[in-house]
Formats: structure tokens, C-alpha cells, sequence
């Protein structure tokens, strides 16, 4: 392998790694002397085997045994004669499976730090996608039970019932509007149309699942027959209320109040990396208690007009130092492009970090990392905590569009890593080798020997997978940012 065949490789150098340097916010593209402290004593790999996501598994479906054990306890076996009685049966049980998949959800929304670590990002997002799926499908069956069960009792059409129990029960009217709102968030929720969608409006609209909890509330503890008067059940559904409340009380607010409150930050420089990618430094206090790992992400919201309304989620672009954070950005949207006219000491309202993107969920000794676009800022932020011997390929269409380029050389020399640049259109056939389970084979031998941290386009996530697949390389090893999954 020669460099003639990509635009450019690095070998390690033959002194093996040095400290590397890192840009500081005052110098521009220039470089700091101080290490970042990972580099001092870089993660040993560990088996991600998260106990905690059993325990957290076995804990759903006990939950879920618990809020249906007491319409079991309470039904007489004789009750259920008759198509209405077993509709209703089916209608009521829908209806408690719905309420506790609705709390679940939010639940894995409130950006609970001990579920994150327990469970892990990536798993959330999955979690919470599948269970999205279940939730419109049981509300849909509750309805629709309820709805003939009642008329088949009745003896009347479902048209008349439906009116029925809309303007005759308690609360049912904001239940309605309950059931309209999650049917849309689940539309919003399908990835052509959330791509389609400025991220500000996705975001918010995705948000007003508190308000569906919130409106069926109501509905829930009126009507429903586990819920009423002073039964175990609705003992047991105010607990679950009161513990998701909390969690979403000090994920959402308390805890990020403190965070922001201790360490204070505030924009220090903002500097054109490229035509369409904005680096931010910021500063704040005790930056060396800040408990944050390079691949990992904040949400950020800059405290200036046109911007404090607005938290975007943005991956740290280098190690954390102590010192500084920065980000870098691609100006997609009228928020992004706006980041450019940041003035220094604009304060910065965070929340976070999120993500297990990080060094320490390796399983094996290498790293591979494949980044693409945007994508090269958490890739690059790892390379600082990953080992000697790390391999980087960075996909690009043109050589402008290498952000980072004199960084990621000067790292690569000190920490003894290999750099790949693949350049070009994605017809070019070197690229569409390089990116094929020979190319990458040939760029990597050991790949199936490596944890391999993905980050960029959909376009390159799914062939990067695909070609990993083919490559047997172990699922467990394979690192997709949240954000990419």
C-alpha cells in the first residue's frame, strides 16, 4: 500500500507515541504544550457487558407483571362470558400496558444519568424507538376494544358508542387529544419525515410526549378500574407517577442547574474551521472536575439573543483538557450558521455529558476509526484517549473538506496512529474499494482484532456496517454515536 492509492497515509512513527499537542482556544490553529491528562494513562480495554442492563430489563417486566396483576386479582373468572366482556378485557389491559409503556418512555427521556451508565446510550435510543412503536399499537388496540366491547354490551353501533364515552366520561375529551398528539409524534418519529424537519421543530414537537402524560392523566385515574377508589393498583400507578416525575425533575432541570452553576461557561473564541463548519471554544470553572470523556456530547444552549431558546446536541471535537471545551459544527440551519457570530463571553447553559461514545467501552486492544463529514470531531476528540497503534480512515469528497487536517497529523505522529484520508466523489472506484470489505482488509488486516467507532453520514454508517458484517467483525465491537443510530 502506497499513498499514490488514497490522497494520504501516516505510519506510526518508529520513536513510538509522544505527548501530543492540543490547539488552545487563544492560539487559534496553534498548539498548547499541555497534554490532555487521558493521554497520561490511556483506558484499558474492558468487556461492556453492563450488568446493569439486565437488572434494568428485569425490572421492566416485573413492572409490567405488577400493573397487570391487579385487573388479574380483581376479575372474577366468571366475569369474562360474552364477546363484549372479553372485548372490554382485552380494551382495559391495552389501556394498562399503554399508561406504563407512556411512563417508560419518558422515562428513558429524562436524561437520567445512573440509566445512561446502567443501560448505555445507544441502547436507550433503540429502547425508545422500539418501545414507541408498541405504544401506538397498544393505544390503537385500546381504543378500538374499548370501543366495540362497550357497543357489543350495549347492544349499539360503535359510532354511537364513540360518542358515548367521548362527551360522557370524565377527562376523556384531553384523552382524545392525548391519543392525537402521540399519533403524531410517532408519524414525526418515521426518519424521512424527521429529516425533512428543521431539528428545532422535530425536537419540540417530539417534547410535548410530557404533555400526552400529562393530558391522560386525568382519563387514567377517573375510568380506569385498577385506579379507582383505594385499591392496590392505584397505590402502586401514584408511586410510578411520582418516581418518573422525579426523574424527569432533576434530569431535566435540577442537575443540570447545579452543573451549570459550578462550572459557569462562557464562549472564549469562535473560528472558521471551513466554509460550512464553525469551531466553538469555551472556558468555565474547575474544568478539571468536569466529568466528561472525549466522543461524548452536551446539549448546548448559548445564552444570547436568537440563541437561548434553542439546545442542540454537539460532540466535544477535542479531549477534554481542563482547561477548554470546544465544539465543531456544520451550518446546516439558521442556528448553526448563527453559531459563527457567537461573541466571547457569551455564557453557555449545558446539559450533560450523554453518550457512551468513549475509549473505555473498548472490548479489544486496537481501535479503527471511520468518520465521515461532521462526523470527524468526536473521532478526533478519541484519537487523544485511544492507545498507540489506532488506525483513523477519513472520508471526504475534496481535500477542503478535511477539517482538522494539521491536528489529526500531528496526532497521529504522537500517538503512533495510522491515518487514512479516502478523497473523493462516492463513485470514484479507489474509494468505493477502500470502503469494500478487500479495501478495508487491505487499509486494516486486523480489523476483527479492533473495536471500530463509526461516525458520519447515514450513507457511510450503513456501508461502513454492511462491510463490517462481511468482515465478521463482532457486533460488540462496533460504536455508532447516538446520534448516527
Amino acid at each position: 500500500m502506497d499513498a499514490a492509492t488514497t490522497t494520504y497515509g501516516t505510519r506510526p512513527s518508529a520513536s513510538g507515541p509522544a505527548e501530543t499537542a492540543t490547539p488552545g482556544p487563544t492560539a487559534g490553529t496553534g498548539w498548547s504544550a499541555r497534554p490532555p491528562a487521558a493521554f497520561v494513562r490511556p483506558p484499558r480495554p474492558r468487556e461492556d457487558t453492563r450488568p446493569g442492563r439486565w437488572v434494568v430489563r428485569l425490572v421492566f417486566w416485573a413492572g409490567l407483571v405488577a400493573v397487570i396483576a391487579p385487573w388479574w386479582l380483581d376479575t372474577p373468572s366468571g366475569s369474562l362470558a360474552g364477546t363484549g366482556a372479553v372485548l372490554t378485557a382485552a380494551g382495559r389491559i391495552t389501556g394498562l400496558l399503554s399508561a406504563y409503556l407512556l411512563l417508560v418512555q419518558v422515562l428513558l427521556m429524562s436524561r437520567s444519568g445512573w440509566l445512561e451508565r446502567w443501560v448505555g446510550a445507544r441502547s436507550l435510543v433503540s429502547w425508545h424507538r422500539e418501545l414507541g412503536g408498541f405504544l401506538v399499537v397498544a393505544i390503537a388496540a385500546h381504543i378500538a376494544f374499548i370501543v366495540v366491547g362497550y357497543a357489543a354490551t350495549d347492544h349499539s353501533s360503535v359510532t354511537k358508542e364513540t360518542w358515548t364515552i367521548v362527551t360522557g366520561y370524565e377527562d376523556m375529551v384531553t384523552a382524545v387529544v392525548a391519543a392525537a398528539l402521540l399519533a403524531g409524534i410517532a408519524l414525526l418519529s418515521i426518519r424521512a419525515l424527521r429529516r425533512a424537519l428543521r431539528y428545532e421543530l422535530w425536537y419540540y414537537l417530539h417534547v410535548t410526549s410530557y404533555l400526552v402524560l400529562f393530558l391522560a392523566y386525568g382519563h387514567e385515574f377517573a375510568n380506569g378500574q385498577e385506579m379507582v377508589g383505594g385499591k392496590l393498583g392505584r397505590h402502586l400507578w401514584i408511586a410510578l407517577y411520582v418516581l418518573v416525575g422525579a426523574e424527569v425533575l432533576w434530569g431535566r432541570l435540577l442537575g443540570p442547574l447545579l452543573l451549570n452553576r459550578r462550572h459557569r461557561l462562557r464562549v472564549v473564541r469562535v473560528i472558521d474551521e471551513a466554509p460550512d463548519m464553525v469551531s466553538v471554544y469555551m472556558i468555565g470553572r474547575d474544568l478539571s472536575r468536569l466529568d466528561v470523556k472525549a466522543g461524548q456530547f452536551f446539549r448546548w444552549r448559548f445564552l444570547a439573543r436568537g440563541y437561548w431558546w434553542q439546545a442542540h446536541p454537539f460532540s466535544l471535537s477535542a479531549a477534554p483538557n481542563g482547561q477548554w471545551l470546544r465544539v465543531t459544527v456544520k451550518t446546516v440551519g439558521d442556528h448553526t450558521t448563527a453559531l459563527r457570530r457567537l461573541r466571547p463571553g457569551t455564557r453557555v447553559y449545558v446539559e450533560g455529558p450523554s453518550g457512551d461514545f468513549t475509549a473505555d467501552r473498548r472490548t479489544a486492544a486496537g481501535a479503527l476509526l471511520i468518520a465521515g463529514g461532521s462526523g470527524i470531531a468526536p473521532i478526533r476528540a478519541l484519537l487523544e484517549e485511544l492507545p498507540a497503534g489506532t488506525v483513523v480512515i477519513y472520508r471526504a469528497s475534496t481535500d477542503q473538506d478535511l477539517l482538522f487536517r494539521r491536528e489529526l497529523e500531528q496526532l497521529a505522529e504522537a500517538r503512533g496512529a495510522t491515518l487514512w484520508y479516502l478523497v473523493g466523489s462516492r463513485d470514484d472506484p479507489r474509494t468505493r474499494h477502500f470502503l469494500s470489505p478487500r479495501g478495508v482488509r487491505e487499509l486494516v488486516p486486523d480489523v476483527t482484532a479492533r473495536d471500530v467507532y463509526l461516525c458520519g453520514p447515514s450513507g457511510l454508517i450503513e456501508q461502513s456496517q454492511r462491510t463490517l458484517r462481511r468482515l465478521n467483525v463482532p457486533r460488540r465491537q462496533i460504536h455508532l454515536d447516538p446520534f448516527e443510530f
